[in-house]
């Protein structure tokens, strides 16, 4: 699974109180740790608290690319700070994301277009977030053909079902596991399938143990990539094995060392 590493995010104080100094150090501190503990990839999100956003990510991305070029996912629901995250992130990037109404797609599209990005598209269009598999899974056809028309490839599409709190909308999971299902069957070679894990667990007493139980039931459905705290080495460790049980990745004694080398 393509692990995306959720920390770099202004919501956190300590990354908040980073971007305020402008202290490089605890951010590359998280990016060499998350990516030590299994991401693929950074999700690079400035937070509600900065003055100036484009300006808070032109540093969060510069200060990251101090000491890795690993691809980054610019977390923006504006369109000057995702242009600029992806300008300064380089080719491969993630927009993190657009929702499924013609609109936002008509920006980020072309976007991802510019900058050789992939982009996340979430199942939520002008009406909300779809109550049950059938409607997440109309957004997702819409976004295939939306991706189609503008020429981005379906490898560099990527489907977010929007998984909700299981302590206020529990038939949610359910739901969203369907449309992971779904969502391979809509084009050949079908776009990618992404979750925000950590909503599955928010406001939950057993966040960590929900995290990895639903982690591994959506990679059982189909799961292609997920935004989650790879720091959770339990959590890891389930995904890890969840991929050598569905034949994924290649048995051997120590399968968890050789994930992570």
């Amino acid at each position: 699974m393509y692990a995306i590493g959720e920390r770099i995010n202004g919501m956190f104080k300590s990354v908040a109180a980073a971007i305020r100094d402008q202290n490089p150090e605890p951010i590359q501190q998280l990016a060499r740790d998350q990516l030590a503990a299994g991401a693929a990839a950074l999700d690079v999100n400035v937070g509600p608290a900065a003055a100036d956003p484009v300006a808070a990510m032109e540093w969060l991305v510069k200060a990251i690319r101090e000491v890795t070029d690993a691809p980054l996912a610019i977390d923006s629901t504006k369109p000057e700070v995702m242009e600029r995250g992806l300008e300064l992130a380089g080719p491969g990037s993630i927009i993190n994301s657009t929702k499924g109404q013609q609109e936002q797609l008509d920006i980020f599209l072309p976007m991802a277009m510019r900058h050789q990005a992939s982009v996340i598209v979430l199942t939520i269009d002008e009406t909300g977030i779809p109550r049950d598999a059938t409607g997440r899974s109309e957004i997702a056809l819409r976004a295939v053909a939306a991706a189609m028309e503008h020429g981005l490839d379906m490898d560099r599409l990527m489907v977010d079902a929007v998984i909700l709190p299981a302590n206020v909308a529990q038939p949610t999971a359910g739901h969203v596991l369907d449309t992971i299902r779904n969502v391979k069957l809509l084009s050949d070679p079908p776009p990618k399938t992404v979750l925000g894990l950590s909503n599955v667990s928010q406001g939950a007493t057993q966040r960590p143990l929900i995290n990895r139980t639903y982690l591994v039931m959506a990679l059982a459905a189909g799961l292609d990539a997920a935004i989650l705290d790879v720091l959770d080495t339990a959590m890891m460790d389930a995904m890890i094995t969840a991929e050598v049980l569905l034949n994924r990745a290649v048995y051997c004694d120590d399968f968890l060392k050789a994930y992570r080398s």
